[in-house]
C-alpha cells in the first residue's frame, strides 16, 4: 500500500517541490493550501505523515497542529513543521510537531526525516 502523506503549505511552489519528490517515491500525496477543518481533512485522507507551515491560513500551523495532536484517534500520525522563521525550533515543539525543517530546506534531509518518520511509525505498529 502507498504511504500517504498531506502537506499544508500556502507556498504553491513548496507544494509542487514536495509532491514531485514523494510522488517519485512512490507515496500518494496530498496537498492543502490552508487548514479549515484540520480534523475532518486529516481523517478523510489518512496520512502516514503530515507536513505543516507555520503560516498557513486559517487557524496557522501551531493551532492545527496542536489540533490534531490532541485528537486520540489521529495523534500518532508524525508532524513535520517547517518555516522559514528563525525560531522554527521553539514553534516546532510550541506545536507539538515531532520533527522540524526550517526553509530554505535540503531536500535530501526533506526526505531523511520523512522516511525516518515512517520507518518509526512502521516499527511501532501504527501504520
Amino acid at each position: 500500500m502507498k504511504k500517504r502523506v498531506l502537506i499544508c503549505d500556502d507556498d504553491t511552489d513548496i507544494l509542487f517541490i514536495c509532491s514531485y519528490i514523494f510522488e517519485k517515491q512512490g507515496c500518494e500525496v496530498h496537498t492543502r493550501t490552508h487548514c479549515n477543518n484540520i480534523i475532518d481533512m486529516v481523517k478523510e485522507i489518512g496520512p502516514d505523515v503530515i507536513l505543516m507551515d507555520n503560516w498557513i491560513p486559517d487557524s496557522g500551523g501551531i493551532v492545527a497542529s496542536r489540533t490534531i495532536k490532541s485528537d486520540e484517534a489521529l495523534q500518532h500520525i508524525p508532524i513535520v513543521y517547517f518555516s522559514a522563521n528563525n525560531d522554527i525550533k521553539t514553534l516546532a515543539q510550541e506545536a507539538g510537531a515531532d520533527a522540524f525543517l526550517a526553509k530554505p530546506f535540503d531536500l535530501e534531509e526533506l526526505e531523511r526525516v520523512i522516511e525516518r518518520l515512517m520507518d518509526k511509525r512502521t516499527e511501532a505498529g501504527t501504520v
